[in-house]
């Protein structure tokens, strides 16, 4: 039987792991880019719920809600603690926090996830269609080999699961049926850019920028494709536009 080639693709390299160093010097050109990027569409008022990575809490997306916020939605963080994983009920609590989100701004929510907290953001577009409005991920890997992640003995230890191994996990690449974007960079250090890539259709996208794993919260052409793709008017939406004064942000 031949071998799927899903499953050779192999966690970044050292070199790549090397890079996320950079991920201060993104945040700070962020900062620094500030008055740029307030001129990216504005917002519409809507609820957006921002998903930490492993390991991380509401203190790494600090930034990108900030930002968001003064775009002109109503952003939230998911108020969890620490992601550790799933357990301990965090995937019920997440679906209720979707749902009172809904009732309480009478809008549907948008979810952005980054790394592990866009797993969660995709699933909770499955299981939460009706409050869901969009996706977007930021360095998730949901596809191909999920083991190619330089994060992924972390995640065993820290969740108590074997990456891989349960029916949550195998069905992870199907997409949601609503409008849904994978940010992803060939320099991720920690998760294997290949899983990252989502099968296009009339309402999935991928956006490739050039960016760190750890500094894609503060990248300047993240910040700039989340504010555009949340800003498309609600039944609209349209593919990426890699054109224009800033398409040179973009690969």
């Amino acid at each position: 039987m031949s071998k799927n080639p899903q499953d050779t693709i192999r966690p970044p390299g050292a070199h790549l792991m090397a890079l996320e160093s950079l991920a201060l010097w993104e945040h700070a050109a962020g900062i620094a880019a500030w008055p740029l990027l307030r001129l990216a569409p504005r917002g519409d008022g809507h609820p957006v719920l921002v998903l930490p990575g492993l390991g991380a809490s509401d203190s790494s997306t600090a930034l990108l809600r900030q930002y968001l916020s003064q775009q002109g939605y109503v952003t939230h963080g998911w108020e969890l603690g620490r992601n550790l994983g799933p357990q301990g009920g965090k995937l019920d609590a997440m679906r209720r926090r979707v749902v009172d989100l809904k009732a309480e701004h009478g809008r549907r929510v948008s979810i952005i996830g980054w790394s592990l907290g866009g797993i969660y953001a995709r699933e909770l577009a499955k299981m939460e269609a009706a409050s869901v409005r969009a996706v977007i991920t930021l360095g998730t890997g949901f596809t191909g080999n999920l083991k190619a992640t330089n994060a992924s003995s972390f995640y065993e230890f820290v969740s108590g699961e074997k990456v891989g191994t349960t029916a949550f996990h195998r069905q992870l690449g199907v997409n949601p049926d609503l409008p849904t974007t994978s940010i992803y960079s060939r320099t991720d250090g920690v998760v294997a850019w290949q899983c990252s890539v989502l099968e296009e259709t009339a309402t999935a996208e991928n956006i490739e920028v050039r960016a760190s794993h750890i500094g894609m919260g503060g990248n300047p052409a993240v910040l700039l494709a989340v504010a555009d793709r949340l800003a498309q008017p609600e039944g609209e939406w349209k593919r990426f536009e890699k054109s224009g004064a800033w398409g040179w942000m973009y690969p």
